[in-house]
């Protein structure tokens, strides 16, 4: 039988220490991203003006203006509600996608709803609602996730699965018995498309196989290289063993490059999200080019969203700014492009017959 979940006061305390850790503290992943080890072909004649380069895509059937969401971080506490309306401000501005942080804490008590209100202040926005799909075996309803999705003003439910971050989670859920159903099920009663993500551990081929053939629209690979939640969690616990215990999974997982090779080779037509570990216009460039549809970017946002939304702008414009230059330095004029750019060894040998 599931043990029951906290009470709604110690998932809002939760929520706010997963803050304090992601801000203040080194837990990264101790496995790198993979995007080091990616490279895109140099084109030093590339045949076009950069203001020719076009970052724009359609993802689920929304236009976005760069290939990007804003990957989920937060909501719950208090202090969530100005960041989130800070990356949906910015993001809105930009076109691009945003996920919110997993909407538990809100269905456990209405009142912290208001910490995932963004659509006065980004009406136009591809929103994503999140829950953890463990969930539901802890008693939240297919009602529950469609009130979600309305509550906010979705577009699309990405739904997390976590089982080593429950696993090191003080009380964590981890009975994950007969989920696939369950998460069938879900995909079946809402209207609006379901991404399923892994949290920075990546999704195996045959995982992601099972997950597609129950409904999902999508797949968010969210590899090791960025943050790691079991490191997290093992700081949150403020016992010393129990942090020596998490930091043995600190390598965990795939590497987002890895993973989300591997799945565009397996599945060539799913939409497909790159998140762990991207940091840089650069590294989404890579993403694409390893066969992801968008990239995902958290932690690089959530310092600024603390501040204001046009900090988060700023860092945003680095990003889109940098990824318009890797498709221009390398040929490409639109995202559709990156695939045929990955580097090969021989790239920059190959020879030509001389003209006679």
């Amino acid at each position: 039988m599931a043990e029951p979940t906290p009470p709604p006061r110690a998932t809002e305390a939760r929520k706010s220490r997963h803050l304090d850790i992601c801000l203040e503290d080194d837990v990264a992943s101790q496995l790198d991203a993979g995007f080091g080890r990616v490279r895109l072909r140099h084109e030093a004649l590339p045949e076009c003006a950069l203001e020719d380069v076009e970052g724009a895509t359609t993802f689920l059937g929304r236009r976005l203006s760069a290939p990007l969401v804003i990957s989920s971080m937060t909501g719950g506490t208090e202090r969530a509600r100005d960041i989130n309306r800070n990356l949906a401000a910015a993001a809105e501005r930009f076109g691009v996608a945003l996920a919110l942080g997993s909407q538990k804490a809100a269905i456990e008590n209405p009142a912290l709803l208001a910490t995932y209100l963004v659509r006065d202040v980004a009406p136009t926005l591809m929103l994503f609602a999140n829950l953890g799909a463990v969930s539901l075996n802890y008693g939240v309803s297919v009602d529950d996730a469609r009130r979600a999705i309305d509550a906010i003003g979705a577009n699309g439910l990405y739904l997390h699965l976590n089982p080593l971050q429950e696993a090191l989670q003080p009380n964590g859920d981890t009975d994950f018995r007969a989920l696939l159903p369950k998460i069938a099920a879900l995909c079946r009663s809402i209207d609006v498309p379901v991404i399923a993500k892994s949290v920075g551990s990546g999704i195996a081929v045959r995982t992601a196989a099972r997950l597609l053939e129950a409904g999902v629209s999508a797949i968010d690979v969210a590899g090791a290289g960025g943050t790691s939640w079991a490191r997290v969690e093992g700081r949150r616990s403020g016992d010393p063993r129990h942090e020596a215990l998490a930091e043995t999974f600190a390598g965990w997982g795939y590497p987002t490059a890895e993973a989300t090779r591997a799945l565009r080779a397996a599945f060539p037509s799913i939409p497909l999200v790159a998140s762990g570990g991207v940091r840089t216009g650069v590294d989404v460039a890579k993403a694409l080019a390893l066969g992801a549809d968008i990239a995902g970017i958290g932690l690089p946002l959530l310092e600024p969203a603390t501040r204001s939304s046009e900090a988060v702008a700023e860092a945003l414009g680095q990003i889109v700014a940098g990824l318009r230059i890797a498709m221009f330095a390398s040929g490409c004029r639109g995202t559709s492009d990156l695939p045929a750019a990955l580097y090969r060894g021989s790239d920059a040998i190959e020879t030509t017959e001389p003209s006679t």
